[in-house]
């Protein structure tokens, strides 16, 4: 007869890489979804205000015999205030990120979540203010 010393190291074998793979389909099912919710969403362009921008760094050092890798990646961030005074942040590229002040007007395109561009308008704001 056949005994087991350790039936809950066997089972670790079986349970983590199940759920690490569960992990990843959750991620991928969760990005298409988002993708679709994008596509399907209409585009449109109106009259908003940066308010603020972040960034958000994530890696590490890797090791290896002979070496050490260091990786990291930069996302970037930007906090849309829209004339209702409601915010949407998106996510950009390094390169549209930096072309963004805060204070900045204009008119933002975006479709869902995705931002598609920001076509900067001195004082939107302001004007249409000093007009009512």
């Amino acid at each position: 007869m056949y005994f087991d010393p350790d039936p809950l190291g066997n089972a670790m074998f079986t349970i983590v890489p199940i759920l690490i793979i569960g992990v990843f389909i959750f991620i991928i099912i969760k990005g298409a979804a988002e993708w679709g919710s994008n596509n399907n969403a209409p585009k449109l362009t109106v009259p908003a205000k940066v308010v603020a921008k972040r960034t958000s760094t994530s890696g590490g050092t890797h090791h290896s015999s002979d070496n050490m890798h260091s990786t990291t990646t930069t996302s970037y961030y930007v906090t849309f205030q829209f004339e209702s005074e409601d915010r949407s942040e998106f996510s950009l590229s390094g390169s549209k990120y930096g072309m963004l002040a805060e204070g900045d007007t204009g008119m933002l395109t975006f479709q869902g979540t995705r931002y598609l561009g920001f076509e900067r308008v001195s004082d939107l704001f302001n004007e249409k203010e000093l007009n009512s």
